[in-house]
């Protein structure tokens, strides 16, 4: 799972007015939107004199984000394979725990029907 093997598509397109990037093909967080909607530095707006974001440091901004929302989407796959693995014991052994107890019920049981059956018997030697 995961890798850099990806066959995703990614596109990057222009709106009508040229002043927003459209990425179609991704999927991102509600963390990542949410960091993209804050506002940039002053600083960082008043670049180049205009202003204005270039696409090149808008795409590369993009591509960081993207970045980092795949390796918190593979951080959060390898915590929950863990989890799993960890369910997947605690089953293991809940399970065991309930085969031995239920042995130990037929067990107790066996000996209950036979001390029963041995009763009977002397019982019925006695009359």
């Amino acid at each position: 799972m995961g890798g850099g093997g990806s066959t995703r598509r990614v596109t990057f397109e222009a709106d009508e007015n040229e002043n927003i990037t459209v990425v179609k093909g991704v999927r991102l967080s509600d963390s990542v939107i949410d960091r993209m909607k804050e506002p940039s530095s002053p600083a960082g707006r008043q670049q180049r004199g205009s202003g204005a974001v270039t696409d090149e440091e808008l795409k590369k901004r993009i591509a960081e984000e993207l970045e980092r929302a795949r390796r918190d989407s593979e951080a959060q796959k390898r915590r929950l394979k863990q989890e799993q693995m960890y369910i997947r014991d605690e089953f293991g052994r809940l399970m065991e725990r309930e085969r031995i107890s239920s042995n130990e019920h037929l067990t107790r049981a066996i000996l209950r029907e036979r001390a029963a059956t041995e009763e009977e018997r002397q019982k019925a030697q006695h009359f």
